[in-house]
């Protein structure tokens, strides 16, 4: 006979997606934020190479 009542470990199932979602956008957004400064590293760099030559 099936139980009756709330599914087992739904709950907890949709907080733990809840928060590996959170986290790997997290991570995303950094991984992006750190290519964005190098991008403007490199692009300061060629600049002020250019301007010594």
């Amino acid at each position: 006979m099936a139980k009756s009542g709330s599914a087992k470990n739904t709950k907890n199932k949709a907080k733990h997606s809840k928060l590996m979602d959170k986290k790997k956008n997290k991570l995303r957004q950094e991984k992006i934020a750190r290519t964005e400064r190098l991008k403007a590293i490199v692009a300061i760099s060629k600049n002020d190479s250019e301007k010594k030559q």
